[in-house]
């Protein structure tokens, strides 16, 4: 018995996904439900890559089946051994070839329903980017706007508690969008796997509903927005949060509170703003960090950089900045930001 093919509108038919390619292929992005099975190994890969360079194809060749098919055996004597003869599985590798083609045989062989997803990942990749091109502009959008520390995320949260459509771009991301914004012990996803979750996400809203999203740059850390989902926040309603200082001032303290124990890292993180504030300025910000002053620290960092840079971004791309619905936030309790929730959410 031969495999058959399938294509992407086909996914919900079968009873399981099996990405073939190498774990680090798989970390980087994959399509969503999908199980890793690799036929390669990342190192194993590497080593048929490179004889098919320095070599020859034929003796690339002659390797890799050996490696292939003890890979697919195991697969079958773990993972795919008790499944039943009606057990249908979709196969993909990274465009279509062979690797998802030797897995395709030996399973339809054994007598599975095994398919193949003509064009494999690339194809599934073209279909994300094509959807986040189109996507964002169906939606209504509401851009909460702040400076730094305004409690935007905090709201965010709550919002999306209240039932209410929530994007959430830093926590897609895993980033807090500035010089300091990296996670303690928290890695930013790939570019690819991000757009798999970005688009995820954005199926899953109602386009009748409004979305609450965070004023953002282009960029979030390294990974860069959609283009036109940038577009779509920047042409819509913008609601600016005027937070108390005082309350910025605990928020940004609690929130990174992994670089007051990390002085050095803090120190270190701080040399990207050399170029903006010159080497006298960060001499002064090392002595308050050294002094431990840190909250002398973060209000001469907000007067003299985040506030400044991010009221000019913001004003320049944001076109309906200038005349937002403001809210005034005294603090950042719960029960302040339930009040803004009832002023503002639309939950289903």
């Amino acid at each position: 018995m031969l495999f058959r093919t399938a294509n992407l509108t086909q996914l919900a038919e079968f009873d399981e996904i099996i990405d073939v390619r190498t774990p680090a292929e798989f970390a980087e992005d994959h399509i969503p439900g999908a199980i890793n099975c690799p036929v390669l190994s990342d190192e194993e890969r590497i080593t048929v890559g490179t004889l098919y360079k320095q070599v020859s194809p034929f003796e690339a060749r002659k390797v890799g089946a050996v490696l292939v098919a003890k890979n697919i055996a195991r697969h079958i004597e773990t993972h795919f051994h008790s499944h039943p003869k009606n057990w249908k599985p979709l196969i993909y590798c990274w465009r279509g070839g062979q690797r998802s083609g030797a897995m395709s045989i030996i399973l339809a062989q054994v007598g599975w329903a095994a398919h193949k997803l003509e064009g494999g990942y690339k194809v599934y990749r073209r279909e994300v980017l094509d959807q986040l091109e189109r996507l964002p502009a169906t939606f209504k959008f509401e851009v909460i706007c702040g400076a730094t520390g305004s409690g935007k995320s905090r709201l965010l949260s709550a919002l999306a508690t209240a039932g209410n459509q929530v994007l959430d771009l830093e926590k897609l991301a895993q980033h807090r969008g500035s010089v300091l914004g990296s996670l303690p012990l928290q890695a930013q996803p790939a570019q690819k796997g991000f757009d798999s979750a970005l688009l995820q996400t954005l199926q899953r809203f109602d386009p009748a509903r409004p979305i609450f999203v965070e004023a953002e740059s282009n960029k979030i850390g390294r990974i860069a927005l959609p283009i036109s989902l940038v577009t779509a926040m920047h042409a819509s309603e913008c609601l600016l949060l005027e937070t108390a200082l005082e309350a910025r001032l605990q928020l940004l303290l609690t929130d990174y509170q992994h670089f007051l124990t990390q002085p050095d890292l803090l120190i270190n993180k701080l040399q990207a703003l050399l170029p903006f504030h010159g080497r006298s300025q960060l001499d002064h910000w090392q002595q308050l960090i050294s002094a431990e002053k840190f909250s002398e620290l973060v209000t001469e960092l907000l007067a003299v950089h985040y506030d400044p840079s991010y009221l000019k971004a913001t004003a320049k791309h944001y076109s309906k900045l200038s005349q937002p619905q403001k809210i005034a936030l005294p603090d950042l309790s719960a029960a302040t930001l339930q009040a803004v929730i009832e002023k503002i959410s639309s939950p289903s």
